[in-house]
């Protein structure tokens, strides 16, 4: 028997290709969906990758400050001890400058005259003593013009006192040293 289509095929075709676009478009939208999806993925994947390599950054900067911190302090101690060994050496130098004053003093001294007190400033050296006379405290005072270390004397007290039946003079003067050389010290 013959078959007969009373539905429109036109209508079957109609809805045939309405499935067939409902099926692509979910499939489409799933694709979308998965291609977002993996897109969030990767793109969380680069995010956690980088902060992974600043958090490394982030370590190896607090080291290298650590670092930077403690080369300051050696810097600091380095500085302390070469300006303390600039110190000893110059005490070093120096060692002979007392014994080379001294000398000076004993072959400067007039007769007559005695040194109560030698201070020294510096290179300033403050003299206190007393002597027979005034004359010979300008004996003194032109024998240190005349010396090899010192130099600049300047009188600041002259005074004549009496006790019992002597008679003498108290002074005080400022005397300049010279700085010693290499040469000298040996």
């Amino acid at each position: 028997m013959p078959r007969i289509n009373l539905l429109p095929w036109r209508e079957e075709l109609r809805q045939k290709r309405k499935k067939d676009f409902l099926v692509g478009l979910v499939g489409a939208v799933l694709f979308g969906g998965l291609m977002v999806y993996g897109a969030k993925m990767t793109v969380q994947s680069w995010i956690s990758s980088q902060n992974a390599r600043n958090s490394i950054l982030k370590a190896e900067i607090a080291e290298l400050d650590k670092q930077i911190e403690e080369i300051s302090g050696l810097e600091a101690q380095k500085n302390r001890l070469l300006a303390r060994m600039e110190i000893i050496d110059q005490l070093q130098r120096s060692r002979p400058e007392a014994v080379h004053l001294f000398d000076e003093l004993v072959e400067t001294l007039p007769e007559g005259v005695h040194l109560t007190e030698v201070k020294q400033s510096n290179r300033r050296i403050e003299i206190k003593g007393r002597a027979q006379s005034s004359t010979r405290v300008s004996s003194l005072m032109r024998n240190i013009d005349d010396s090899e270390w010192l130099r600049d004397p300047g009188l600041d007290v002259v005074q004549t006192v009496n006790s019992g039946n002597a008679q003498f003079t108290i002074f005080a003067q400022q005397v300049s040293m010279l700085e010693m050389t290499e040469e000298d010290a040996q």
